[in-house]
């Protein structure tokens, strides 16, 4: 492996998932990564072990998820941008530290290679059941934003694009991977640094004196300031004001809170990604994510081989949910139906934002394999009904 100056390995590769995850992780500027090894997204951190010290990174492996989860955030306060990695029970372990990184506006990424659970489950095999614990994993009231790749492709692409969302907004960005995608060996093609768009991190102008830790200036987004560059701040997870410090009143934690929420809520339109295609006109609507949308397409394109009016609509971002526009595609069609590899997770926000206007069929599938496509098609065929 021969890689460029700023640590991109530029070319067309065949790869996995994993893999191509770890060099998008690079390619966005990851140069530290701390980790705690478990199946399947083991592969990535290994990686990245390898690679990062040749363009003058770090990689820690720690005693434990709980202490991967944390230490990945002392890097960020200390100039670095920083990811983790997991799976099932490890993703649970690390949910107090994503409610830390929301609390405290701290730009990192955590990815998760979702495999079948609950407790140690499938550790081999596929599921997507950690997609609520991704929003709503940690207490309180916060918002992330969580992409969810179908390719290997996908995996580097997305992951620039997850680190340039946790920068532009300050927050922990979930990268949804599965199983299947992150195992899948695929073509992906590297384009030269001089192409990649990396968002940089917002760093503070103003002089220590000027400078409040949690002050915005009308765009909900604080600017940042690093350790040991003579800034004076506080850093806790208890509800503070702009100096960091704690205060307690009911009057800061509404301020603080809706900030946290609306930064994200008030840019839904904007952050928003998904993958349109034979929508108008359809009567039927398969809405997918990550490795099902693949499965999916097959019974997309079996129902419209039997002259069907079926369109897709894929979602990449997942959270924040697109809510507007499944209001909108519910106006017009009948129904939609909705595979995933869970028992019924993001069905639920399908059918709460159509809000009655159009069917909603659930297509379950609880991991371990992935749906065949006749069971797609049987749901498309009884939406049709």
């Amino acid at each position: 492996m021969k890689a460029d100056p700023k640590g991109v390995l530029t070319g067309t590769h065949f790869i996995d998932g994993d893999h191509a995850c770890c060099e998008g992780a690079l390619a966005a500027g990851a140069r530290f990564s701390a980790g705690y090894p478990i199946t399947p997204s083991t592969e990535i951190v290994e990686r990245f072990a390898a690679r990062v010290p040749l363009v003058g990174g770090t990689f820690i492996q720690m005693e434990d998820e709980l202490a991967a989860s944390i230490t990945l955030q002392g890097a960020v306060w200390g100039g670095a941008k920083a990811f983790t990695v997991t799976s099932g029970p490890g993703f649970s372990l690390m949910m107090e530290h994503i409610g830390y990184a929301a609390m405290t506006e701290t730009p990192c990424v955590f990815v998760d290679v979702q495999r079948g659970g609950p407790s140690t489950g499938l550790p081999t095999l596929p599921a997507q059941a950690d997609m609520m614990q991704a929003r709503w994993g940690s207490h309180g009231d916060y918002e992330v934003i969580a992409l969810c790749p179908n390719s290997p492709q996908e995996c580097f692409d997305l992951t620039i694009k997850a680190f340039n969302f946790a920068e532009e907004f300050r927050v922990p960005v979930m990268f949804m991977m599965d199983e299947v995608v992150g195992h899948m060996t695929e073509k992906v093609v590297i384009p030269p640094a001089d192409r990649i768009e990396v968002t940089p991190r917002k760093h503070t102008r103003k002089s220590a004196e000027e400078y409040l830790p949690y002050g915005t200036n009308g765009d909900l987004v604080p600017e940042m300031a690093h350790a040991g560059e003579g800034y004076k701040f506080h850093m806790t997870g208890l509800t503070h004001d702009e100096r960091g410090y704690p205060n307690m009143t009911p009057q800061t934690q509404d301020k603080l809170v809706r900030r946290l929420q609306n930064k994200i809520r008030d840019a839904a339109d904007r952050i928003m990604i998904a993958e349109e295609e034979g929508i108008g006109g359809a009567d039927v609507i398969v809405v997918s994510y990550g490795i099902t949308s693949r499965v999916a397409q097959k019974g997309i394109d079996m129902a419209r081989a039997r002259g069907l009016k079926v369109g897709k609509f894929r979602m990449i971002t997942c959270w924040p949910f697109p809510e507007k526009r499944i209001r909108e595609l519910a106006e017009k069609a009948k129904a939609f139906v909705v595979p995933e590899l869970n028992l019924g997770q993001m069905v639920r926000e399908v059918e709460r934002a159509a809000g009655g206007k159009a069917r909603t069929i659930a297509v379950s599938h609880a991991g371990g394999s992935v749906h065949r496509p006749e069971e797609i098609l049987n749901a498309i065929l009884e939406a049709t009904r």
